[in-house]
């Protein structure tokens, strides 16, 4: 018994000792994507995409009342297969709003695969300035913080986040709360980079 309890004892003490040479960052993704231009203009041409289908998709839910409006209005007056023409043309309506609601709003639908186009560059080029700061910091974790991870505290002293930004040629003040300007990103920066995955 002793002895498995000095081999527990040792385990610990080890693990510990380990966890303490570990080295670790954090940074901020929601102000480092917020700094950089072209992720300001990526999502500027997404919202300009989002806003144009949304109105033809009101368009279309305008038709489908007025036709149901029309519907109720003279159904007194049809004849039992004129009503089962115009219910089926309603559905067929319905069916084809939902259909183009899907397609540019769904899952993998246009309005997704044109934010991969956009953002996913950028966010390629920030996953790997923050790869650059781990190796030159000598880190062995750097955690993201913003989107849906919580931090439910964190010291400043750990925050990268400048050095991210500064990685990718944005001119930065120490102090996230003065609104420092951005630059242009250096010439020999990609635009866009092969590949998935916010």
């Amino acid at each position: 018994m002793k002895k498995y309890l000095v081999y527990l004892v040792f385990l610990l003490v080890t693990m510990n000792t380990q966890l303490q040479a570990q080295r670790f960052a954090y940074v901020d993704t929601d102000y480092i994507l917020d700094m950089l231009p072209e992720y300001k203009s990526a999502q500027k041409q997404l919202d300009l995409i989002a806003e144009t289908w949304q109105k033809e998709a009101e368009e279309k839910k305008a038709e489908i009342e007025k036709m149901l409006q029309d519907f109720q209005a003279e159904q007194i007056l049809l004849t039992a297969e004129l009503k089962k023409k115009k219910e089926t043309d309603i559905k067929l309506k319905e069916a084809e709003l939902k259909e183009f609601m899907n397609k540019k709003f769904g899952y993998e639908g246009e309005l997704f695969k044109k934010r991969q186009e956009l953002v996913k560059p950028i966010q390629d080029k920030v996953f790997d300035a923050c790869q650059n700061i781990a190796k030159k910091s000598a880190l062995d974790f750097i955690f993201a913080k913003g989107g849906e991870m919580i931090m439910m505290y964190s010291n400043a002293r750990y925050d990268k986040s400048d050095e991210v930004l500064i990685e990718l040629g944005v001119n930065v003040t120490k102090n996230k709360g003065n609104s420092p300007e951005p630059n242009a990103a250096p010439n020999n920066m990609p635009n866009t980079r092969p590949g998935g995955g916010r």
